[in-house]
């Protein structure tokens, strides 16, 4: 029975959805949200804290203060209040509100920045407020997840560790970017790992951390208005881009099964599930997705009726489920038995280096 005295000391790592019963490919799902920080982002926060405190950054009258578009700055308010430190959240208006009251609830301050940098984002205004609050004040420690190395070693050290001890006959990865922390992380210990793993990053369509134009993107977590200072491309085999309709319609569809995913997660699901129906032909894979986080801080957004024909039209979620609504009207539904679940060890072993993979909607 664990017994702890810290938040973020508790941190299920080993928690695995199969999602063949719900989409008829095997893909296995990373749970990366149970955690009393609610997603991935505890392991990078509390590893850059940490860091900061061994090197004699972080002081007791230390402001820790970082840009966020919510995960993140959930993982440090709640480390913050746990050592005593006070937090500055920079964000901007996509936020979630509940992640936002989460904060605050948390004794964090605040800051929603409203103006788009030069490429339609808010990330420029984001960072270029919180320069300015480090140089007018030395008591602020930023702690720079875009730069800083521990965004990426938490990864290498727990994350993808966990994975391969999950899987030992891994043979494909999907994992979404943004500051490309997980990416970097994850990619770089399976690049010096004892079998050929092809590493996939997902992305949202209108980002700019591969390269493209710029465009609208309404659901914080994954994608960038940069190219992320921590990437490194010569890791990643294979990219795609996901339109925000389709990483909508994954977390629906998850949902109609019982699972409340995150924006971030119903995004690279929606990746995954194209690339590996795309790789049909192929020896059957082992194939594994990262989940950031869970989904009720989306339901003001993500799962919210009016928000979302607000911006993307009344036919969002009429998706290939049919009829969603008609146990309302008609009779009850028989159960389905689903299929035994895909053995993660029965991968052949495939895999290597290929090219990348081009999105079709790029």
């Amino acid at each position: 029975m664990p017994v702890i005295s810290a938040p973020h000391a508790f941190n299920e790592g080993q928690l695995y959805v199969d999602l063949e019963p719900i989409y008829g490919r095997s893909l296995f799902l990373k749970c990366e949200g149970f955690n009393f920080a609610g997603s991935i982002k505890l392991k990078a926060a509390t590893e850059m804290v940490e860091t900061a405190e061994r090197n004699g950054v972080l002081k007791p009258d230390s402001i820790l203060v970082e840009s966020s578009s919510g995960n993140l700055g959930v993982a440090l308010s709640m480390i913050a209040a746990s050592k005593g430190y006070r937090f500055l959240c920079v964000t901007d208006s996509r936020c979630n509100l509940s992640t936002r009251l989460l904060m605050e609830a948390l004794g964090s301050r605040v800051l929603t920045i409203s103006d788009l940098d030069a490429n339609g984002g808010f990330l420029g205004a984001r960072l270029n407020h919180v320069r300015a609050l480090c140089d007018a004040d030395d008591r602020y420690v930023w702690l720079s997840q875009y730069t800083n190395p521990g965004n990426w070693m938490a990864h290498y050290r727990r994350t993808a560790p966990e994975i391969a001890q999950a899987f030992p006959r891994l043979d494909v990865l999907f994992v979404g970017a943004g500051t490309t922390g997980t990416l970097m992380g994850c990619a770089r210990y399976f690049r010096q790992w004892n079998r050929p793993v092809r590493i996939v990053a997902v992305d949202s369509a209108g980002s700019v951390i591969f390269g493209g134009a710029p465009g609208r993107r309404m659901i914080p977590g994954l994608g960038m208005s940069m190219r992320p200072p921590l990437l490194d491309e010569s890791y990643v085999d294979e990219v795609i881009h996901v339109e925000e309709t389709d990483t909508i319609r994954a977390c629906h569809r998850l949902a109609r099964h019982g699972f409340l995913f995150g924006g971030s997660t119903g995004t690279v699901v929606s990746g995954a599930m194209r690339w590996l129906a795309d790789h049909g032909d192929e020896c059957e894979l082992t194939a594994v997705a990262i989940s950031p986080d869970l989904g009720e801080r989306y339901l003001d957004t993500v799962y919210q009726s009016n928000w979302l024909q607000d911006l993307y039209g009344e036919e969002v979620i009429g998706f290939d489920e049919g009829a969603e609504d008609s146990w309302a009207t008609g009779p009850m539904p028989t159960r389905q038995e689903s299929r035994p679940p895909h053995h993660p060890q029965t991968g052949d072993g495939g895999g290597g280096r290929h090219r990348r993979y081009q999105d079709r909607k790029a």
